[in-house]
């Protein structure tokens, strides 16, 4: 088996694209990289700007591979986010701008904003608006998939860290029914009524395995505090109880294993709460209605 090195040399002498992509998704793999011919095909698309379609008409044509690509599959391989190479990070309908310093959003946090953007939906059908609050916006990945998919509602994307808060800025430009509130998530609500909050609270227990991708992920908004991991979501459920209006939705992403804590929690203060699935069945998210005879 050749080793990393030797495969690297190889990549930077290639002279044809559809060779090169054959090394870089064996030195990927060889890494451990869950999808190693799809990103070494975003890597080129990244330095070519173009789609992966078009990277496929490329290599077809035989074009010669772009320069830095064997600096970026090497930073790849060492399991740097994909996201932090390209900047780009898509989720649902939206791209957003992503690096250093804020959470790369994973696809099983689209289906928790989907269940955000069903409750926006009904309720603009409804009432003709909406005002939902995204807790710990992140890169404002939730935020800005409902400001985009119901465009009646106004989002609140509340945000303490300075530095994440910075990207859901750059991300939030030209969008005019979001605004970002950098703030703990009680300040920025003590005097809010909501119809909607969200949220994907760091909830991961230390010492829980991970990707090596993680280690680059910004460690607040990652892993959990207490002995349960989710002593920082019970303080953004107090707040969600506080501010939501009598029969508004709640809805939480969490792990697998925290799924009857986070039931209890809810039981407390929702009605109608329900745990809904991921794509591979597991159940890795929790919603509720707020009581409707609840008193603010």
């Amino acid at each position: 088996m050749a080793s990393p090195g030797s495969r690297l040399a190889e990549l930077r002498r290639s002279t044809d694209l559809d060779q090169a992509l054959r090394v870089a998704t064996e030195l990927l793999a060889d890494a451990g990289v869950p999808t190693p011919r799809a990103d070494a095909e975003l890597l080129v698309a990244y330095l070519l700007n173009t789609s992966r379609g078009g990277v496929v008409a490329a290599a077809l044509r035989g074009t010669t591979p772009p320069a830095g690509l064997a600096d970026l599959v090497a930073c790849r391989a060492a399991r740097i986010p994909l996201q932090y190479l390209t900047g780009v990070a898509y989720f649902r309908d939206v791209q957003l701008a992503v690096g250093p310093g804020v959470f790369v959003p994973r696809p099983e946090t689209e289906l928790v904003a989907g269940l955000a953007v069903g409750a926006a939906r009904e309720l603009v059908s409804v009432q003709g608006d909406a005002l939902v609050a995204d807790l710990g916006t992140g890169s404002g990945a939730i935020a800005l998939a409902v400001a985009t998919e119901v465009p009646d509602a106004q989002v609140l994307a509340v945000e303490v860290d300075r530095t994440a808060a910075a990207w859901a800025e750059r991300n939030f430009r030209g969008q005019q029914n979001i605004q970002l509130v950098v703030a703990d998530v009680q300040s920025a609500l003590v005097n809010c009524a909501v119809d909607v909050v969200v949220t994907n609270p760091p909830y991961v227990l230390p010492g829980t395995p991970t990707e090596p991708e993680v280690v680059h992920d910004p460690p607040a908004a990652l892993w959990g505090r207490g002995t349960d991991g989710l002593d920082v979501a019970r303080g953004f459920v107090a707040a969600a109880v506080h501010s939501l209006r009598p029969g508004g939705f709640f809805v939480m992403e969490h792990a697998e294993s925290q799924v009857d804590t986070v039931r209890t929690l809810l039981a407390a203060h929702f009605d109608q709460v329900v745990s809904h699935n991921d794509l591979t069945g597991r159940p890795r998210m929790t919603s509720g209605r707020r009581n409707a005879t609840a008193a603010r």
